[in-house]
């Protein structure tokens, strides 16, 4: 859990000027815009103590697990009247939850292959790519993070692990299981559906995924 610079427990919201329900958008540009006022190095505006508590606030709001035990500990989105169940959609996402974390592993993948010196994507990163709710995008990279096929670098953003690559190696994912979670403006270049091919593999993938 981050804490600001003195070990004294900090309202990261309010440090960043933010709401609690923020997303991951809001929160980097609030981030960016307080780092360069309070920069030491600003001659005007400079301020260690505060540049550190913005860092420490954006450390934890980043990443999606700090995040949530923050959160736990702030009280924020206790619902009214308690805990309720989803009811069919639970059951309804079960299909849709694997698929979607197949979805964001082939992403982290591809950014691995194709930006080996900047392996790492964030949260906000995420959202601009793949079709699915912030929460929805949460609650995958933290099953890949509990699977170790994910892992955080030191920035609180994600990126693949040997495990992750190996998995995909071995199921081989196609374009028809993938692109549906990948929004349109995110694919770098657009090729036609594919004919007739050997099937799809993401049962195959799915039930790995399960046993990982």
């Amino acid at each position: 859990m981050s804490a600001s610079p003195a070990g004294k427990f900090q309202d990261h919201y309010a440090i960043l000027g933010i709401d609690p329900k923020s997303d991951s958008e809001t929160i980097q540009q609030a981030y960016a815009k307080l780092a360069q006022k309070y920069f030491p190095g600003n001659a005007t505006t400079g301020n260690q103590e505060m540049f550190d508590s913005i860092n420490a606030a954006y450390e934890c709001l980043s990443d999606p697990e700090l995040r949530g035990i923050f959160d736990k500990l702030k009280g924020v989105g206790q619902e009214e009247g308690g805990p309720k169940f989803s009811g069919y959609e639970f059951f309804d996402a079960f299909g849709r939850d694997t698929s979607l974390r197949t979805a964001v592993l082939c992403v982290l993948c591809d950014r691995r292959r194709t930006k080996p010196s900047t392996p790492s994507l964030s949260m906000r990163h995420l959202e601009l790519i793949v079709e699915a709710t912030p929460q929805e995008i949460s609650s995958a990279i933290w099953y890949l993070k509990q699977r170790g096929l994910a892992a955080s670098d030191d920035k609180s953003s994600i990126q693949i692990t040997v495990d992750g690559m190996d998995l995909l190696e071995r199921t081989k994912p196609s374009p028809e299981d993938v692109l549906p979670f990948i929004k349109e403006t995110a694919i770098a270049i657009p090729k036609e559906q594919p004919g007739n091919g050997e099937g799809s593999t993401l049962s195959t993938l799915n039930r790995a995924l399960v046993r990982t």
